[in-house]
């Protein structure tokens, strides 16, 4: 059984293809610069070895439906997929779902119409996404597929947590609310935690960091999402790479007033040249560290407030779920950084939350508990995999309407 699952960009395509008999990645890879005279592809194929054999092809792709022909070329050259035929499904991922759908959802002409009347809500992502299911199903309507989407986790938020005190009717009529994001992520590491843990999802209580590029913290009671750090936007909540992450709203209105910049300008300002780079020049937390390392004041600075941000969060949420059994830290932040990990649960005591020095700096790869012997509170570093969590809701989903 094999699930080809895509994450359409607006001027690239990132994919795997999974067996999912055994979760093995079979291929995966990375077309990008679609439609200019360099397009790129980096493809990854599973030799007989379990070993990856890279592919590089440097030749121009004009659009994405070129794009997506050439990947299958490259599966059935190599030997990955030999026919499109042999698909089970293709999963795509979406960024924001609305408040429409609420789970995986099989793909119709009808569903297309829908996602594309959730475009104000994310401008910058939804058509992407939107033109890769455009691609995909005109070319193989026969393939079953599925829309996967980041807000869906977030569905199960009561309205205490996702309103905002705005004028009712207003923010009723324009669907203005938190919808939250990293939904397929938070859903895997919460899902790992419990299998980990040998106990019911269902009575869990958990706090999931998902630190990346983009960052977000998740409160996870009896197993849903019941709040959540980004917001109608994923500008909303931690300081990250390039957003700024909550600010007070005046700040906009002084910024037009004095700077006199549109809001079309403020909006990339705080989305692409606010956070940790619009605080000390560099979006990478590796290299933030060094900096701060070497005794560089804006580097420490940023650091400072990343982890104080995180912190907060970790500690609102404890207050809100009341008990924590474990938090999970996961993403290229949270699982590579010890001492994000040691700056925000240090002094938590008084929350259950005991980190084990030793233990965290040790943690190489792959999950692992890194708490104190005598920490209530477990604390794990889980791995993320928001692909074979797509290929996986992809299965169950096409499972569930072949059984209706």
């Amino acid at each position: 059984m094999m699930v080809l699952v895509i994450n359409s960009g607006s001027s690239s395509i990132k994919y795997q293809l999974f067996n999912m008999k055994d979760r093995t990645v079979l291929a995966s890879g990375l077309l990008e610069q679609i439609g200019e005279k360099a397009s790129r592809l980096k493809h990854r194929t599973r030799q007989e070895n379990g070993e990856m054999e890279a592919l590089v092809q440097t030749d121009p792709v004009t659009d994405h439906i070129k794009g997506f022909d050439k990947i299958l070329g490259v599966f059935a050259s190599t030997g990955a997929l030999k026919d499109s035929d042999e698909l089970f499904g293709i999963g795509h991922r979406v960024v924001h779902g609305g408040e429409t759908f609420h789970k995986p959802t099989l793909i119709t002409s009808a569903v297309i119409e829908t996602i594309r009347e959730q475009i104000p809500l994310a401008p910058l992502h939804n058509p992407p996404n939107l033109l890769g299911i455009e691609v995909t199903f005109a070319r193989r309507p026969d393939i079953p597929q599925v829309a996967v989407f980041d807000t869906a986790f977030h569905q199960t938020i009561p309205p205490q947590a996702y309103w905002y005190a705005l004028p009712y009717e207003l923010a009723d009529s324009l669907h203005i609310r938190r919808y939250g994001f990293h939904g397929t992520s938070h859903q895997y590491v919460t899902k790992a935690a419990a299998q980990y843990l040998q106990r019911p999802l269902e009575e869990l209580n958990l706090i999931s960091c998902h630190l990346g590029n983009g960052a977000s913290v998740c409160a996870v009671r009896d197993g849903k999402s019941v709040d959540t750090s980004m917001g109608m936007t994923p500008l909303e909540g931690l300081i990250m790479g390039t957003r700024s992450g909550d600010i007070d709203p005046a700040v906009i209105f002084y910024l037009s007033r004095k700077t006199g910049k549109s809001l079309d300008e403020l909006d990339a300002l705080l989305n692409k040249e606010s956070g940790m780079k619009g605080i000390c020049g560099v979006n990478d937390m590796r290299e933030i560290e060094d900096l701060a390392a070497a005794g560089n004041e804006r580097a420490r600075l940023a650091l400072d407030m990343y982890c104080y941000r995180l912190k907060k969060y970790i500690g609102m949420y404890a207050a809100a779920l009341g008990r924590v059994d474990a938090v999970i830290f996961t993403a290229g932040v949270g699982e590579n950084s010890d001492l994000v990990r040691a700056r925000a649960c240090a002094d938590l005591s008084l929350l259950s939350i005991i980190l084990d020095e030793q233990k965290n700096k040790e943690h190489a790869s792959g999950l692992s508990e890194i708490q104190a012997k005598d920490s209530p509170t477990k604390v794990l570093v889980i791995p993320t995999n928001e692909e074979l969590e797509i290929a996986e809701q992809t299965v169950l989903c096409i499972q569930g309407s072949e059984n209706n």
